[in-house]
């Protein structure tokens, strides 16, 4: 092993004189985010670095190999084996390694940096009816790199295998820093000019050719047996018979013999029609019996899962978040594509018909509606992350999430499988790639006490005998990692170890490149993150994450790694991640950061920390987290929790008190609104902003007059009996008190009327801002009035207020009272779907509408959205700026956040306002306050203003998409 106790700052100081402008970060707001990927360990590096050419990489590893320091090359951080951690140095390829170097339609090829996302690559060769093969569940965020690295598979691999067999070439870095290309005849310098490189690198070949002849029988007949087949070093296709194909050899590595910089992979055509079979049985067992016939017909994909998933999703996202599958507790989709669709549906529909004749199945159906399949696509997708954390709070983890078999034979070894988990006392949530005969599954491991520990380590050694029992492999895509390399003696005969061992010493003799997996594996029990200090910080909050078995502690490991929040396609989170790039920005990154500060490891000062606050601070506290995560990580509360511990006896930013205590102000303002607005409109109201820590980039709201709240209201009392109580909110009530008037006009419209409260507070602000004493005393008082036996539905125009009462209130309360109003509570949108009279219908409607719904209605209201709603009613067009607004309550009115507020708007909000011809009668709908600001903000004097559902709808309103009352 290597020495990683050697003093980093010579290493440093190499790195700025070879790599000048190199990005090296050591501290420990860098270093605990990159301890973790999404397995179970936890290995904090000493610096990570940030590569932006391939020459970077060089100086890295040519420094790292004079300090004797380890290098661990990264690309999403989504590895479940832990293949991308390490003690030394971290390459972090995806920030800036990331770009698509040359596309050839003809050759149908791509140069791509190892950086590259694959959704990313996807959409550019799309554009010339290609794509990638290789698909897996984490498409939206991996990097071709790290599918390199673990010879990734996915979904389709039925059709189109492991990305081992469409890489053509890659570009390497040796361990002592030679740059050099392999291929499909094997290996030559990226510099032919470079004498030194081209003599290196034919040493390095014709070892391996040595080793290979010296161990032709072991790899032909261990080896490439199975399709998934992905434990250990593929060397079979360094094979006379197939070509001494380098590249392919180098596939699968995890970056334990060369870094790879880039690569070119072949693409395939797209698809001209595909159809989804969705199938139920009442087992897995059964489900894995039906695979064999499913593959006689050349499907596309063969994915199963079972009824735990299916069910968190519903439990997450709403129950209509899954729709189109048949009745059973588990499923199998099946995929089938062609070239004429009418075609591809009768092969379905055959199929269909000769499962139902074999009898196991409980239900099945195609799937025809494209959003229908794509939903159903989320949940599979989402597998590992719903797995992670189940309706009943159950926690599970990988470990052994990846043995893969022959397809055929894959009924058996589940059979056998489960056997093995319940002799065990172990629960499995499985799911994987059924028609590739390979099986995830998280299982309820404890990974936390000695005694569990040392249970796991019993479950998995025998679960490694079964697999080779059943012909199988450890690892069918995500690779051994630190999880299984221990275990590969089970698999292969020691002739074999030593083959491996001698092909990453020709390349790594040092053993610095990943060290611990695959070639002298690590333990697979060291190096678990959940293995804790036992003087981990104290934990007591005001939150009291209800959902969660150990508090705040328990909550902040919900993250498991998955990476969703770093993805860029579909969903709402994480709007700063995709504004900066940057892993400490991410949802992760911060849930990792708050780990650390838990159990008191790289980050030690514990509530004070200044790392985690700094990781914080870009946190639009949006909420969308807690629904787009898979594992439903809430990072808006745990912020303010931080906040609260933060700058507890304290003094805080001056935002936090000239924005935190807005109701407060705003209500005194309501009394003298008009010279309020005249002073703030002034140079005086500039100071007042700079002072209060407000930018002066945006122009204050105009406070609303006290009596303009009640000329709203009493322009539309009814007098019918009020079936719902309206909650008027602070922002309401300060801002744009017609949005009031209107809601209880659309309301008594809609036959539900309603009678005001106008003077209570859910505490929003105090929560945003962490002041959560204060919030709690208002918010006892707010269920105190409202909680009076009055059973009536509340409604709340404002829906992060709506989202305050639903969710925040019990959560801080902790109270029968506080719950039992947040049942009542609805938004706008929310009443006029569940609570209407059947049939009601508003006045006439425009036929587009530009949408933007808040992220708080979006993550607390599930499947209560406008969207939804304004289909239903009749809109026919409706362009939906999908994320956040950027303006986010507070956040985007403080000086220090106004530059990320604008890049979160640039994301989707610009863009489509940029789309509206304000002489058109597109209209623009905004619930929340801060997004009507904010679009007003964008707008500037286009004319464009954005109207709150209730004035679309108001049936007093002078036309379609203008209020009824002004004030």
């Amino acid at each position: 092993m290597t020495d990683t106790t050697t003093a980093l700052e010579p290493l440093v100081a190499r790195l700025a004189e070879t790599a000048p402008g190199l990005r090296v970060e050591t501290g420990p707001g860098s270093t605990g985010l990159y301890a973790y990927d999404a397995s179970n360990y936890r290995v904090p590096p000493r610096a990570v670095v940030f590569p932006r050419s391939a020459d970077d990489v060089v100086a890295v590893l040519r420094a790292c190999r004079e300090a004797h320091v380890p290098v661990t090359a990264r690309g999403g951080g989504t590895s479940m084996a832990g293949n991308a951690v390490g003690p030394g140095v971290v390459l972090d390829f995806s920030r800036y390694m990331n770009r698509i170097l040359d596309i050839d339609p003809t050759a149908r090829t791509a140069r791509v940096e190892a950086g590259v996302i694959l959704d990313a690559l996807r959409s550019a060769t799309a554009l010339h009816g290609l794509t990638f093969g290789p698909d897996p569940s984490s498409h939206s965020r991996c990097t071709l790199g790290g599918m390199i690295g673990n010879d990734a598979c996915g979904n389709r691999s039925v059709r189109h295998g492991r990305t081992s067999s469409h890489i053509e070439a890659l570009e390497i870095v040796t361990a002592d820093g030679v740059r050099a290309v392999a291929d499909r005849t094997g290996l030559r310098a990226a510099d032919p000019e470079d004498r030194d490189a081209v003599q290196r690198v034919a040493g390095l070949e014709a070892d391996v050719r040595r080793m290979v002849d010296a161990n032709l029988a072991s790899i032909r007949t261990e080896l490439g047996r199975i399709p998934r087949q992905v434990s250990g070093y593929q060397l079979h296709h360094l094979l006379p018979e197939h070509g001494f194909d380098m590249a392919r050899a180098l596939v699968g590595t995890e970056g334990s013999c060369a870094v790879v910089t880039a690569a070119t992979v072949r693409l395939v055509a797209t698809a001209q029609a595909s159809t989804l079979l969705t199938l139920g049985y009442d087992d897995v067992v059964d489900a894995a019996e039906d695979v064999p016939e499913i593959l006689r017909r050349h499907p596309t994909a063969v994915e199963g899962m079972d009824e735990a998933i299916v069910a968190t999703m519903r439990a997450r996202r709403g129950p209509d978040s899954v729709t189109g599958l048949p009745e059973g507790r588990a499923w199998l989709y099946v995929e089938l594509d062609g070239d004429d669709q009418a075609a591809v549906d009768a092969r379905a529909d055959e199929l269909l018909e000769v499962l139902k004749a074999r009898g196991r199945m409980t239900g099945g159906r195609v799937v025809h509606s494209p959003a229908e399949r794509r939903s159903l696509w989320r949940v599979r997708e989402d597998g590992a992350g719903l797995a992670a954390r189940l309706v009943d709070g159950g926690e599970s983890w990988p470990g052994w999430e990846d043995a893969a078999v022959a397809p055929e034979d894959l009924a058996a070894y589940l059979r056998d499988f489960r056997k093995l988990l319940a002799a065990h006392g172990l629960t499995g949530v499985l799911y994987g790639h059924f028609g590739a005969g390979c099986v995830h599954v998280r299982i309820d491991f404890d990974l936390a006490t000695d005694r569990g520990r040392d249970a796991t380590r019993r479950f998995l050694s025998e679960a490694a005998a079964l697999v080779v029992e059943h012909g199988g492999t450890l690892s069918g895509e995500h690779g051994d990692g630190r999880a299984r390399g221990e275990l590969l003696e089970v698999m292969y005969s020691h002739r074999m170890i030593r083959a491996f061992t001698a092909f990453k010493e020709i390349f790594d003799p040092e053993g610095l490149l990943n060290p611990g997996v695959i070639v002298a594996p690590a333990r697979l029990d060291a190096d678990l993150a959940l293995h804790t200090p036992s003087d981990v910080l104290p934990v007591e909050t005001l939150f009291s994450f209800p959902h969660d078995e150990d508090g705040f502690a328990g909550a902040v490991r919900r993250c498991v790694g998955v990476g969703r929040c770093r993805s860029d396609a579909g969903g709402v989170m994480c709007p700063s991640y995709r504004a900066t790039g940057e892993e400490n920005d991410s949802t992760r990154g911060r849930a990792r950061l708050l780990q650390e500060m838990v159990r008191g490891g790289t980050v030690q000062d514990g509530w004070r920390s200044t790392e985690v606050k700094d990781a914080l601070d870009l946190c639009l506290s949006c909420k969308a987290c807690s629904s787009d995560c898979p594992v439903g990580v809430d990072m808006a509360t745990y912020k303010a929790e931080f906040l609260h511990q933060h700058y507890k006896g304290r003094v805080r930013p001056r935002s936090h008190y000239s924005l935190g205590w807005l109701p407060l102000t705003s209500k005194l303002a309501g009394y003298a609104a008009r010279p309020v607005n005249a002073l703030l409109r002034g140079p005086l109201g500039k100071l007042l902003a700079r002072l209060g820590g407000v930018t002066t980039k945006r122009r204050i709201p105009a406070f609303a007059s006290r009596y303009a709240l009640r000329r709203a209201l009493r322009t539309a009392r009814t007098g019918e009996p009020a079936k719902t109580l309206l909650f008027v909110d602070s922002f309401t009530r300060a801002f744009r008190p017609e949005v009031a008037g209107a809601a209880s006009r659309v309301l008594a419209d809609a036959g539900i009327p309603c009678t005001a409260e106008d003077d209570l507070c859910c505490g929003l602000t105090w929560v945003s801002t962490g002041q959560l004493s204060r919030a709690r005393r208002i918010m006892a008082r707010t269920v105190a009035r409202l909680d009076n036996g009055d059973d009536r539905p509340i409604v709340v125009a404002e829906p992060s207020c709506a989202a305050a009462l639903k969710r925040d209130v019990p959560e801080l309360l902790g109270t029968d009272a506080a719950r039992r109003v947040a049942a009542r509570v609805h938004t706008l949108t929310g009443a006029l779907t569940d609570l209407a009279t059947p049939g009601w219908a508003p006045p006439e409607l425009p036929d587009n509408v530009v949408l933007q719904t808040h992220c708080h209605e979006y993550a607390t209201f599930k499947g209560r959205h406008p969207r939804d709603l304004l289909g239903r009613l009749g809109v026919r067009k409706i362009d939906e700026a999908e994320g956040c607004c950027g303006l986010a309550g507070n956040f985007g009115f403080e000086e220090q956040h106004y530059d990320t507020s604008m890049a979160v708007a640039d994301l989707a909000l610009r863009p489509r306002l940029d789309d509206v011809d304000p002489h058109t009668p597109a209209v623009v709908v905004a619930d929340g306050f801060s997004c009507a600001t904010q679009i007003d903000h964008l707008a500037g004097d286009r004319g464009i203003r954005a109207l709150h559902l209730a004035e679309l709808l108001d049936p007093a309103a002078d036309r379609p998409g203008q209020p009824g009352e002004n004030s």
